[in-house]
């Protein structure tokens, strides 16, 4: 069977702040690179048919520390990178909500932004998405048709990991408000009966017992 395993990529200063983050390249904290680095185990005896990762550092030295690189190939994929957040790069939920207190990203979409980074809807984030599924879908069906073994494997950011997690489940890409996403952790969407469905979310060695 091939399953998609979802990864989003350690804390940085931005991501533990609350400030949202798409193109800015900050590297992980400390933390953030603990996090990368214990995922490793959870990983380990997987085989793994495609990874990829989006273009930015977090993502890539996420990757790197989880040992990706020692399960086969790691790609870069440029549709991976973070929601476009335009005026709001940098911004916190909190500081946006003193001038519209009624704002949702989910729903509202981000203020426009400079040239270079407009900002993105909802459904152009999920557009992108869209993409990535269909480029991974042929290994992903023929895992399910017995074809191949192997996991599919996506590093990323938390709001379009969301937004991809929604649409892989045949939801609208607002939906992805309902699967919160830390940093740090790894989540699987398997099938049951023919459907994509769930199989673990969240999870990071900080929720493991011991």
């Amino acid at each position: 069977m091939a399953d998609l395993l979802l990864i989003r990529h350690g804390e940085t200063e931005w991501s533990r702040s609350g400030q949202h983050t798409s193109w800015t390249d900050l590297p992980l904290t400390g933390r953030g690179e603990e996090q990368a680095t214990a995922l490793r185990p959870l990983l380990a005896g997987l085989t793994v048919v495609r990874a990829l990762v989006s273009p930015l550092a977090r993502a890539r030295r996420t990757a790197e520390l989880a040992g990706l690189g020692d399960l086969g190939d790691v790609e870069i994929e440029p549709d991976l990178h973070e929601w476009d957040y335009g005026a709001y790069e940098g911004v916190s939920t909190a500081e946006i909500h003193r001038t519209r207190p009624d704002w949702d990203l989910w729903h509202d979409g981000v203020a426009p932004g400079p040239a270079e980074h407009p900002g993105e809807t909802p459904a152009q984030v999920g557009a992108r998405a869209d993409r990535v599924l269909a480029g991974i879908e042929p290994l992903l069906k023929a895992g399910e048709d017995g074809g191949g073994s192997g996991d599919v494997v996506l590093v990323a950011h938390s709001h379009f990991l969301r937004v991809l997690t929604a649409r892989r489940l045949g939801l609208p890409a607002a939906d992805g408000a309902l699967f919160r996403l830390d940093t740090g952790t790894i989540s699987r969407i398997g099938t049951e009966h023919g459907r994509p469905a769930i199989v673990a979310w969240n999870v990071s060695s900080e929720l493991l017992p011991g």
